[in-house]
């Protein structure tokens, strides 16, 4: 499980933050700041894997902070959400390593894409040796060369259910609902649902409002 921390000063948008992260079971917000010198002072002295910051606060932007973690050998990621969209302040946090940038104000959607774009980050550079493929699948997300679809999977099948579900934009489906669709098992929509997730291509959530066991949600994020 990935840990969070939250650096934000609204109120508001920090529980929002903070309740779209934890509705992802692959993350843990471990603590939430409202300036960044109370957050760096915790910071160097507790590992976390990503920080959900915001650019505007008192005492020490969100800028100056991640200046200071790099400085300080501070070594995590960031995902920016922030109502700072001047191009200066964007290129600078960019070449600090934030692996994305949300503007306020932004959609759950974008804020999961966000997460999953961290999390096949995490996975891509996990190990001693990164691919060819895997490094085009993080940097070119959605990706349709047949060279990068992998062993297994077969093209016609990818396509059967990515049409499925690219059909209705912004619409959430089990994979029950999409097996239904394509004529296909549940089992072998979850294995291609889940590839196209790591490619970026759709959003998964999870559904706790089933009565009993959690079901993923699969979505489009939108259209072409």
């Amino acid at each position: 499980m990935y840990r969070i921390v939250i650096v934000e000063d609204d109120p508001m948008v920090s529980f929002v933050n903070r309740t779209y992260a934890e509705k992802d079971p692959r993350f843990q917000v471990v603590k939430t700041f409202q300036n960044g010198r109370s957050a760096f002072q915790w910071l160097v002295q507790n590992p976390v894997d990503l920080l959900i910051l915001d650019v505007y606060m008192p005492v020490l932007t969100g800028l100056d902070l991640l200046l200071s973690l790099r400085k300080a050998g501070v070594l995590l990621d960031a995902i920016m959400v922030t109502a700072a969209n001047d191009a200066k302040t964007i290129d600078t946090l960019l070449k600090l390593g934030v692996v994305d940038y949300l503007v306020k104000p932004f959609t759950y959607q974008r804020f999961q894409q966000a997460l999953n774009t961290f999390c096949r980050y995490r996975e891509t550079v996990t190990g001693e040796a990164v691919s060819q493929d895997a490094l085009d699948q993080l940097l070119r997300p959605g990706s349709t060369s047949p060279d990068a679809t992998p062993k297994g999977l077969q093209p016609d099948t990818l396509d059967r259910i990515r049409t499925c579900l690219r059909s209705a934009p912004g619409q959430a489906m089990t994979s029950e609902a999409l097996a239904h669709s394509t004529g296909l098992s549940a089992v072998t929509v979850r294995r291609y649902a889940s590839y196209l997730v790591q490619m970026g291509e759709w959003i998964s959530t999870m559904n706790y409002d089933t009565g009993g066991r959690p079901c993923h949600l699969y979505r489009y994020p939108g259209k072409d």
